[in-house]
């Protein structure tokens, strides 16, 4: 009996910061390797979404490559059977199921999407691209062709979930059951566990999330940082005047978000974490715990990144994608045969 999908992936086309790898890349693999044996795990990387909006594309592929040697780092199980890793792009299947897909979409239903209202908003209209209105289409595609019944999504991603049932099931209505329909942002919170809210915010700005474009780069942290430097960053974040340590977003953000990073990065429970600093009040005592800490686990991380063999990786990958490609060219043909382009 084939075992259900699970499908999840990362855009990474710049450096990580700590708050992607906390809040997303680690997340990831804790649930690849929980559930591989289980479930098939197909982890892609999303390459074709990668330039919706405007990149170097010269850094492109090395940054591909780069994206799977971060998620190896982070404890990816590469030899495990159930866990399959494969760039976007190198399974054509995706982009031509796009087309056909694109053909029984309205325009209007990608004018309502949210998420290309928002990225939209910030390019002058010239730098708006087709493929930006047009990503949830992709995102639908990723999804249909492997069957995926479990996507893990944020806040951002559901309206395009949502579609992903809505072109399944209206192609399924007109040429009987081509897809398995994914299921719902309700079950997918239930079977995943709904995100908890973990966002790392900006060290200067803590009333904001830590973000790889925030124009506030002291207040960044990212994975390639030299540890030292990331320290000194912890060292001059910003607190308040309020002098006694609290767990409290919305009195005390900037010290709150530091006794999360500590828990974070210490692998501790964020629980012991507080009863050993709530109540004291030397804030700078807090920071240098913090920036032994976040120094310790950037030196750790990049060693084990430095390890990761770009030979081996490429195997890994060219491996999954010819095995990956099996699967979305049995349902691309379904596809193709439906809509009359093959016998």
């Amino acid at each position: 009996m084939t075992k259900p999908t699970i499908l999840t992936g990362l855009r990474a086309n710049n450096d990580l910061h700590i708050g992607n790898y906390f809040g997303a890349l680690l997340p990831i693999v804790n649930m690849a390797r929980e559930r591989a044996g289980d479930y098939t795990v197909n982890l892609f990387i999303p390459d074709l979404h990668s330039f919706t909006t405007p990149i170097n594309h010269d850094e492109l592929y090395g940054q591909s490559l780069h994206n799977a040697r971060l998620f190896l780092a982070a404890g990816l199980p590469a030899a495990a059977e159930d866990i399959h890793m494969y760039r976007q792009s190198y399974v054509t299947a995706h982009s031509e199921l796009t087309w056909i897909l694109d053909c029984f979409t309205g325009f209007g239903e990608m004018s309502r999407m949210t998420q290309f209202k928002d990225k939209s908003s910030k390019l002058s209209e010239d730098r708006i691209s087709v493929g930006l209105f047009n990503y949830p289409v992709l995102m639908a595609a990723d999804i249909l062709l492997y069957d995926a019944e479990y996507v893990p999504v944020g806040d951002d991603q559901s309206q395009h979930l949502e579609f992903t049932r809505d072109i399944a099931e209206r192609m399924n209505s007109r040429f009987g059951e081509l897809f398995t329909v994914p299921k719902s942002v309700k079950e997918q919170h239930q079977f995943f566990g709904k995100d908890q809210g973990l966002r790392i915010r900006n060290l200067i700005v803590p009333t904001q999330k830590m973000g790889k474009s925030d124009d506030e780069q002291r207040g960044v942290i990212y994975l390639s940082e030299d540890p030292a430097i990331a320290a000194k960053k912890i060292m001059g974040a910003t607190t308040d005047s309020l002098a006694e340590i609290n767990f409290d977003w919305e009195r005390q953000p900037g010290v709150t978000n530091l006794l999360q990073i500590l828990s974070l990065t210490s692998n501790m429970p964020q629980e012991e974490v507080n009863r050993q600093w709530i109540g004291k009040q030397q804030y700078g005592e807090l920071k240098k715990a913090v920036a032994t800490s976040v120094q310790s686990m950037l030196e750790d991380f990049q060693q084990r990144l430095q390890a990761i063999d770009e030979a081996a990786v490429l195997r890994k990958l060219e491996a999954d994608e010819a095995k990956v490609a099996l699967t979305a060219q049995a349902t691309l043909l379904r596809a193709q045969k439906a809509v009359g382009l093959r016998r």
